[in-house]
């Protein structure tokens, strides 16, 4: 039997106001108390509530560190201590503008609380083990003085890339000279290389010297500190767990890094963000190139190929999801922020917020770090968010695809937004929403009701007209929904909508005149949307399963096939339909059907009389029989050219015998 919950709320001294009833019914709450300073004057509220049995729901984010350590405290001393969670609606929906409608706040307010309730998915974990082996490549100068500062807790190496003086030899780290030419892995599981390597001599007198040259030379290690002072060694390198990149342009980096880098020993757990189903994957058949599409927007080249799939470096990978986001087959899927807990986040909001204002809220996808404090900074010291505007908070901007977008307004959001953090994640999700917008423009509705927006643009109010007025039924995968939301949004189907290069969805065309109907393109289609005729040559095409991986186009000998991204929403699409065929060649001999007749044809056209082996029309006939058809005329007939002399009569006992 489930415990029973007591809802905490307080008005941040009468700084905002609330609808219990509303928040007691989103929070499945038994009781809810509403005081004014809890964090203050009403603490002994939360510290008898704490000591109880219910579970409590405490609606403060800001202070959430706080309540935290009051629980430990009464743990600690009555040895028992009621669960505590908490939730921040006051920066969010709390704090707004002095003409903000305080229905649609308390609205706000409810769907938070009420998405707040839904269960959180299991995310696996791996252990990463560092024995604090360190490696440190730049200048001498910096090299030595970071390795003074970290040495106490690391086993330190500088491998030093100038001729600048080492003053005196130290036993508490190693010293080597030599150029950085490549670097791969993560925190524990480092792999370095290095060219003209050569290791200090501290024996001897005077100054100290280095032993001989080594064109070549690898090392592993477990934390890498580069103080090199250009180009990182890794793409989007804050994002790589145990690589530390000195900013030259920064005062204090090494004091900074070291204070980080000193913490890097011991076992770690770490999340393992992505589920990978290479089955699904359209990466590649027989060598032949296909999608490329995780592989071109990973920020941090943890994805590589691995013949007919990807595979994907679970202690490189940051779990920004943008992999997940273009994925077109669902190979490539999230454990910690998965598609379906999203759509049901975004749906469970959009329904609580229509029931208690009787509109249709907007949507703003924010990261949890970054952008939640810009949301809190807006809200302390601006007009805060608009008052019908809901934000979701994912790890990574990132992570938003089309589909996330479509079930957005699929759920009845009147605009979907997205608060990026910085410019490199401005362009990481701008693909996916230029591939959103063409899809409300062929819908014939506007496409501004899906952008990328700044902080100051948050406070303004929402226009929401031409929105979906119904929402719709969110089941099935990303494809699926993105459809049916397509779908509603169109009055009237006309023609398929035109989208961008590089989408996802659309139809293949075959030139007839190339094509020779040799199928190498249905045989490799990775999702089936290419398929054959069981009764004549043929290709038919089913238009719903094609994701433009583009294997069928690079497989083509004839290059016949050409990719037409489109999203065709009509029911023609869902079955097959045939792109192209002709009547079989029947044999000669005994009628039964084989290949294709203008192949047959084709190939007799350009031999006959052409070569000459094909210089008499008994030798053409055989390329117009089957198989079996043509070894019987090669092996029986005065003029076939694998004929024998007759067999002679089998002997018998008999025949010896009358002899």
């Amino acid at each position: 039997m489930p415990a029973s919950k007591t809802l905490l709320l307080c008005s941040c001294d009468k700084t905002q106001s609330f609808d219990p009833e509303a928040l007691q019914l989103a929070a499945d709450a038994e009781h809810v108390v509403v005081v004014d300073q809890l964090c203050g004057g009403d603490m002994q509220i939360a510290a008898e509530h704490l000591g109880g049995m219910n579970e409590v729901l405490i609606a403060c984010g800001q202070q959430a560190p706080l309540f935290e350590r009051l629980s430990e405290e009464i743990e600690a001393e009555f040895q028992q201590v009621a669960p505590l969670s908490t939730i921040d609606i006051r920066d969010r929906a709390g704090w707004s503008s002095a003409d903000a409608n305080p229905r649609c706040l308390h609205a706000k307010q409810a769907a938070l609380v009420a998405a707040a309730q839904l269960p959180s998915p299991m995310v696996p974990v791996k252990n990463i083990e560092s024995n604090g082996i360190c490696c440190i490549v730049g200048p001498t100068e910096q090299a030595v003085r970071m390795a003074e500062l970290v040495q106490d807790e690391l086993g330190v190496t500088c491998v030093v890339n100038d001729a600048g003086p080492i003053q005196l030899p130290s036993a508490g780290y190693d010293v080597a000279r030599g150029q950085l030419t490549s670097a791969y892995g993560a925190l524990g599981n480092f792999k370095l290389e290095f060219a003209r390597l050569q290791t200090l001599n501290p024996a001897g007198r005077g100054a100290p010297g280095f032993g001989e040259m080594k064109a070549t030379a690898r090392s592993e290690c477990d934390v890498f500190i580069d103080l090199r002072g250009g180009e990182p060694a890794f793409p989007s390198h804050q994002k790589r767990n145990g690589y530390f990149w000195a900013d030259p342009a920064k005062s204090g980096e090494l004091e900074r890094i070291a204070v980080t880098a000193r913490e890097r020993v011991g076992e770690f757990e770490k999340t393992v963000f992505f589920k990978l189903e290479t089955s699904l994957c359209a990466h590649s058949r027989a060598s032949k190139p296909g999608c490329t599409r995780c592989l071109d927007v990973c920020p941090t080249e943890a994805i590589f190929s691995a013949g007919d799939h990807i595979q994907i470096d679970s202690d490189i990978c940051a779990g920004c999801g943008s992999c997940a986001a273009v994925c077109p087959t669902s190979a490539v899927t999230m454990n910690e922020t998965p598609f379906e807990a999203l759509v049901q986040a975004m749906d469970v909001m959009a329904r609580v917020y229509r029931e208690h204002a009787s509109e249709s809220p907007r949507l703003v996808f924010h990261t949890l770090n970054e952008g939640a404090e810009a949301i809190a900074r807006l809200a302390r010291y601006g007009n805060g968010l608009a008052d019908d505007l809901i934000p979701l908070a994912l790890e990574h901007v990132d992570r938003v695809g089309h589909a996330e977008i479509m079930a957005a307004l699929g759920a009845g959001y009147a605009e979907v937004l997205i608060l990026p953090d910085n410019d490199t994640d401005r362009e990481a999700v701008a693909s996916e929403v230029t591939l959103a917008q063409a899809m409300l423009s062929g819908a014939h509705h506007a496409p501004g009701r899906v952008r990328v927006v700044t902080v100051d643009e948050l406070s303004n109010p929402g226009d929401n007209a031409g929105r979906v007025s119904d929402p719709v039924l969110l089941v099935g995968g990303r494809r699926d929904i993105t459809r049916v939301t397509v779908s509603a949004m169109v009055e009237e189907i006309e023609a398929p909508i035109p989208l961008p290069t590089g989408a996802p969805y659309g139809a293949i065309e075959i030139d007839s005149d190339k094509c020779t109907l040799c199928l190498a393109c249905v045989s490799l289609c990775p999702t089936g949307a290419l398929g054959d005729h069981p009764d004549r040559p043929e290709v038919q095409f089913t238009e719903n399963a094609c994701v433009q991986c583009g294997i069928c186009e690079s497989t083509c000998p004839e290059t016949a096939i050409t990719l037409k991204p489109q999203l065709d929403l009509s029911k023609d699409a869902l079955s097959a339909r045939p792109l192209h065929g002709e009547d079989p060649f029947e044999c000669v001999r005994c009628g039964t059907p084989f290949g294709v007749a203008s192949t047959i044809n084709r190939i007799v056209e350009k031999l006959e009389n052409q070569h000459w082996m094909y210089d008499n029309s008994d030798k053409v006939e055989l390329i117009k029989m089957c198989d079996d058809c043509r070894v019987k005329a090669q092996f029986h007939g005065d003029s076939a050219p694998m004929a024998g002399r007759e067999r002679p009569r089998v002997r018998t006992s008999d025949d010896y015998l009358d002899n």
